[in-house]
Parts: C-alpha cells; structure tokens; sequence
C-alpha cells in the first residue's frame, strides 16, 4: 500500500464561517489595541515633558519604556493585518510570522533601552541632581491608573498572539514600574534621599531587561521551529506507537507557524493488515482531542511496504530525523 497524507483542510467543513469569525476578532483585537495606543501615547508625551522639567531619571525611564510599549502595539497592528494576508507566490503560509517577527524586533529594542537607561541610572545615582519629589508623586500616581485602564484594554484582545501578549506583559511592567517610581518620590518628598529616583529607575531597567530576553526567547523557539511550551515531541510519539496497530513512528517535528497555531508532520508504519486509513484518523483524533493539534500531515505506510523501506536490512528512512518511536512487540 503507497503513502496516506493528510493535509490540513481535508475533511472540515465550514471553512468561510471560521473565517469571518476569524475576521471579526482580527477588528476587535485592532480597536482594542488603538486604545490601549492611544492611552499610553497621551500619557508618554505628558510624562517625558514633567521628567525634563523635574529632572526625574525615573520618569524619563518610564516614558523610555512606555515608547517600546506603543511601538509594540503598532507593530502587532501591522503583524495583525500583514497575518491576514492570503498565501500567495512562495509565501505558502501567508506573512504569519510578521509577528514574530515584530516580537524580536520588539524584544531587541527592550534590551538595548534597558541597557542606555541602565547607564544614566548609574550615572545618577553616583552623582544625583536635585529631583522634585512632589511632581514625581502626582505623575507616578497618574500613571499607574493610565497603566491600569491601558491593561484593561489589552487584557481585551487576543492574548494567544505573542505580540500582543508581549505588548500586554510590557504594560504590566509600566504599571510595577510607575509603582516603584511613586515609591521613589514619595521617599524623596519626606527624606529628601534623591537617589531614591535612581534606585527606581534602576528597577524599570531590570523589569525591561527581564521583558526583553523572556520576549526573545519566546519568539526565538517559534523562529527556530521549536515544539511549543507544553508539547513533549517524545511523548507525542510514545503515545501515538500505543496505538495497537501502529509499529513505528519517526520523522517526528512538532513546531509553530505562528503563536498558537501548531503544526505537526511524521511518518507511521502500521502493522500487516491494518487499515492505513483507519489508524490515520484514530492518531490525528488522539492529537486534536489530547494535544490541540489539528494541524496535521501523517504520512502512513504498512510495515512491509517497500516504499517505507530504506534499505534491505530493514531499517526505514536511514536518514530519519530525530528519535524512532517503536511499540514494543516490533521493537530492535
């Protein structure tokens, strides 16, 4: 028997309904996050002004961060519409990765704001000039409920995309940063310690580095092909060779598109008289009910079938890539 392939549109209906739903999130997702823009934008603009004015390393650190959240925002606007381009030409997947792309991008330019910021903060806190504690307070102070409504919104789109989870966490690390800059203020306006507001913005810097390299890392893995956080490739394949009927698995390879969309391929060879087709169906149920992949290409073959054959000695695809998962009556 030759070779089973299973793409991933075959046998699913209602193609257009998923679409249009997929559409109406898509413009959700877009408005909610103009909101969000809009709001951390206002504030920025107004927060950069008050730091110059109050001398504030803080503050101008905040409004440094507060940038790289509004510039994460518009880049996961542009990776949303570019996402949901059709596929065309040599792009089979349509520009999906856009995102990620905008991810790296987005965790890059954490790294090296938090790396400037993390110089003057130093600078300051050697040498601290005189900050206006009081102005500090009421800024910090309105900045955490900017953060606070701006979250809101984010908190409102889809946060399965990682740029938009990025953009989401990246506020969050405004709202724990306003939070230590009020902090700050507070401490300079009753003790007069000034380098209160270098200690804070010191801790800004951590939060962005942290932000940065946890950013990278995650958009790293789907660039890299890597299987998803929570999907172990080996225990897919021990739990697909349980199947009574299924003798070997190999040419396992468990990666992301995109955030969220997970893709899987692997060759399977069946027993002598099993039904190719029926084990097909069983293996890609066993990994859409217990493993959420319903992206699926299995190619399957009988044991005996010299197509799956790599050579006489009866090893098949000599040239397999990764482990071989074998049932344990057919193993070597």
């Amino acid at each position: 028997m030759g070779a089973h392939a299973h793409g991933p549109d075959e046998g699913h209906g209602g193609a257009g309904h998923g679409g249009h739903a997929h559409g109406v999130a898509e413009n959700a997702d877009r408005r909610w996050l103009s909101l969000a823009l809009a709001l951390i934008s206002g504030f920025m603009a107004v927060e950069v002004v008050v730091g110059i004015i109050a001398r504030s390393v803080a503050l101008l650190s905040d409004a440094a961060h507060m940038l790289t959240d509004a510039a994460s925002i518009v880049l996961a606007l542009i990776a949303i519409r570019l996402s949901a381009r059709p596929a065309r030409g040599g792009y089979t997947y349509g520009l999906k990765r856009s995102e990620i792309l905008s991810a790296q991008a987005n965790g890059l330019s954490l790294l090296l704001l938090g790396a400037y910021l993390g110089y003057e903060s130093v600078g300051r806190l050697i040498d601290p000039p005189e900050v206006t504690g009081g102005l500090v307070l009421v800024t910090a102070l309105a900045g955490v409920a900017v953060n606070l409504a701006a979250a809101w919104c984010m908190s409102k789109a889809n946060r399965s995309s990682l740029n938009v989870e990025g953009a989401f966490q990246h506020v969050l690390n405004d709202l724990y940063a306003f939070i230590a800059t009020a902090v700050a203020g507070l401490v300079v306006v009753t003790t007069g310690f000034a380098r209160a507001d270098a200690i804070a913005g010191l801790l800004v810097v951590v939060l962005m580095i942290k932000a940065g390299v946890e950013l990278l890392r995650a958009s790293g893995r789907v660039l890299l092909e890597a299987a998803p956080a929570g999907v172990e490739p080996d225990e897919v394949g021990g739990r697909l060779v349980a199947h009574g009927q299924v003798a070997e698995v190999h040419d396992l390879h468990v990666w992301q598109i995109t955030s969220g969309e997970v893709s899987l391929s692997a060759h399977v060879l069946v027993a002598a008289g099993g039904d190719c087709h029926a084990v097909r169906e069983d293996l890609e149920a066993v990994l859409s009910g217990e493993y959420g992949i319903t992206h699926t290409t299995l190619q399957v073959d009988h044991l005996e079938d010299p197509a799956a054959r790599g050579r006489e000695d009866g090893e098949h695809c000599p040239t397999a890539h990764g482990p071989v998962h074998r049932a344990t009556s057919y193993g070597h």
